[in-house]
C-alpha cells in the first residue's frame, strides 16, 4: 500500500525543524503533502501565497513532496489529497495534550485517517515559528534556525516596517 501523508501547519515562517520533519517523512511515505493553512485565528507575518512559495522553494529537492495552501477542515483537505496519514510534529511534552485532542477529533471526523507523530531532531526541539518571528523582528540573528531564503525574507520583511 502506498501511503500519502499530509503535514499541515501555518509555516509562518518555515523553520529547520519543519524541514527536518519533512525530510524524514519523505523517507517514510510514498508522498508527503505539506499543507499550508490559512489559519484565520492568527495574523500571519507572510501571506498564504508567500508561505506556500517559501515552503515550495525549500522543499524543491524532495521529489515526493508537494506543497499546497488550504482553508478548509484538515480532514477534508487530506481526503482531497488522497492522504491516509496526518503527520504532526511534537517538540515537547507540552505539545502533546493539544495534539492528542486534535488527533481524537480528526479520528472522529475521519476514522479512515491515521495520525502519526514525529519528533524533531534534538537540535530543533526548541524552535518555533513564533519565536523566530519575535527574534527576527527585534533584529536578532535567526540564520541557524531557518533556511537561507527564509532568513532573507525575514530581514526584508522587518526592514520594510
Amino acid at each position: 500500500m502506498q501511503t500519502t501523508a499530509i503535514y499541515p501547519g501555518t509555516f509562518d515562517p518555515i523553520t529547520n525543524g519543519h524541514l527536518d520533519l519533512i525530510a524524514r517523512a519523505s523517507r517514510l511515505y510514498h508522498k508527503v503533502v505539506v499543507a499550508v493553512a490559512v489559519n484565520r485565528g492568527k495574523t500571519p507575518l507572510f501571506s498564504l501565497d508567500e508561505r506556500v512559495d517559501l515552503v515550495r522553494a525549500v522543499t524543491s529537492d524532495f521529489s515526493n513532496v508537494e506543497v499546497i495552501g488550504f482553508d478548509n477542515l484538515l480532514v477534508e483537505c487530506a481526503k482531497q489529497q488522497g492522504a491516509n496519514v496526518i503527520l504532526r510534529g511534537l517538540r515537547a511534552v507540552s505539545d502533546f495534550e493539544y495534539e492528542f485532542q486534535l488527533a481524537g477529533m480528526n479520528r472522529r471526523l475521519a476514522p479512515e485517517l491515521e495520525t502519526v507523530f514525529l519528533t524533531p531532531a534534538e537540535q530543533y526541539e526548541f524552535i518555533s515559528s513564533s519565536m523566530i518571528r519575535e527574534i527576527a523582528q527585534l533584529n536578532g540573528d535567526v540564520s541557524c534556525f531557518v533556511p537561507d531564503i527564509v532568513h532573507q525574507c525575514l530581514i526584508n520583511k522587518f526592514r520594510s516596517e
